[in-house]
């Protein structure tokens, strides 16, 4: 019998609801369904026996509240993840069970194999030789970023109800909407949630520790161009796609996400747009360091203004705002919250993964908001996509993290 009997049932019910989340939306949470996907998991928290559960309507974060069980003072844990899924189709989900995988095998996501999971191409599922792996039958992405994060969770705080040996202090419990456009953790209400210290569990393969994010901004550019008949067009014609692709050119070359790794930061067009009339750019621009980011905004203001200059006219409109911040600048101040998850990891024997994250979390944003929140692996692989999965082995160990992040609390208070 599993040691923790409801996680993997619990994570393939959610994950076969549609709850994909709406960037063109303007309500709170994105759509409907998210709103119908928080009232169950009021009900799921109610019944597991937690307390004070509720849903925020600021926030439409979900709450709730593990009570504690020592009599010490010991520091408030909350655990966040979110329920909403990415931009890739997530109707009629049917999650597929590959068991005791051998590392090396080629997994046939559709019966007719036009979609599979080949190791030559996704080198990491040799990590996995031996587990059983929840995988998507190729026509849907999975939900494992983040329903994986909301299953462990709740199967942690249901197995330390069960085991009322293991001694805690008080623990939080956040589940939020609209992660994966960037707006849930906007309305985060760090006072409703009640935390000292939290952590998102949202991330990806065993072991990693995450609390360097990218500094982000989003920007649109948009282009006013002078239509006129090409044969009448020699000093008349303004060709806004011309001037989209000189725009673009004038950018630095290198600086892509295809070409970059590691703390190197980027400007990515990641849509465009355009006629001679008119043309629009999107670009979402990232660096690890505030400097840096700021000068990189700057010179993309001033690829606007050289083109303007050349023009004699505003023809070029650049909107730039910022999404979130590094959290290390935050979390450097007192790292207590990181090595208490270092040490549960080594505790575990579970190596820690540190590195920057080539993106951001939903802690990006809580940390600035005065509540400290690095994040954990959930066990996801190839998130947002046909391709992702997740091992049920790697999903039973970030439960086991955070029945072990909060002992310690206990055991140094």
């Amino acid at each position: 019998m599993a040691k923790y009997a409801n996680l993997i049932p619990r994570f393939l019910d959610y994950v076969k609801v549609n709850t994909r989340s709406d960037p063109h939306s303007t309500t709170i949470p994105s759509t409907p369904r998210l709103t119908e996907f928080a009232h169950r998991l009021v009900q799921d928290l109610t019944a597991i026996g937690l307390q004070n559960v509720h849903i925020n309507p600021q926030s439409s974060y979900v709450y709730a509240t593990l009570p504690a069980n020592t009599d010490k003072d010991v520091t408030k844990i909350g655990f966040i993840s979110h329920f909403d899924t990415a931009d890739f189709n997530s109707e009629h989900i049917q999650p597929q069970i590959v068991e005791n995988y051998d590392g090396h095998s080629v997994i046939k996501l559709d019966a007719a194999g036009k979609y599979t999971l080949d190791p030559a191409v996704f080198p990491n599922l040799k990590n996995y030789q031996g587990d059983t792996l929840i995988t998507t039958d190729g026509t849907t992405l999975l939900g494992a970023d983040d329903k994986s994060g909301v299953a462990e969770i709740m199967a942690a705080a249901e197995y330390l109800l069960a085991h009322p040996e293991i001694k805690h202090g008080e623990i939080e419990i956040g589940l939020g909407p609209d992660e994966e456009i960037g707006t849930g953790a906007d309305h985060f209400d760090v006072a409703d949630f009640g935390a000292d210290i939290a952590y998102t569990v949202d991330g990806g393969p065993l072991g990693q520790l995450e609390y360097e994010t990218f500094n982000a901004a989003d920007a649109q550019v948009e282009i006013t161009g002078t239509n006129v008949h090409p044969a009448e067009a020699k000093g008349v014609m303004v060709n806004a796609s011309q001037v989209a692709m000189d725009f673009h050119a004038k950018l630095p070359a290198h600086d892509r996400p295809e070409n970059t790794a590691g703390r190197e930061g980027f400007f990515h067009l990641y849509s465009m747009t355009g006629d001679v009339d008119s043309a629009h750019l999107s670009y979402i621009i990232r660096d690890h360091d505030r400097q840096i980011f700021e000068d990189r905004k700057q010179l993309f203001r001033g690829v606007a203004d050289q083109l303007n200059q050349a023009f004699g006219q505003d023809r070029v409109q650049v909107t730039i705002k910022d999404q979130y911040y590094n959290m290390r600048e935050v979390l450097e101040k007192d790292m207590h919250v990181v090595d208490l998850a270092k040490q549960a990891l080594e505790d575990l024997d579970i190596q820690p993964l540190i590195f920057p994250v080539r993106g951001g979390t939903d802690g990006s944003k809580i940390s600035f908001m005065g509540l400290p929140t690095p994040n954990l692996f959930a066990g996801g692989e190839n998130m947002h996509g046909r391709f992702e999965y997740v091992s049920e082995q790697t999903m039973e160990k970030a439960t086991d993290v955070l029945i072990k992040i909060v002992s310690l609390a206990e055991q140094q208070a």
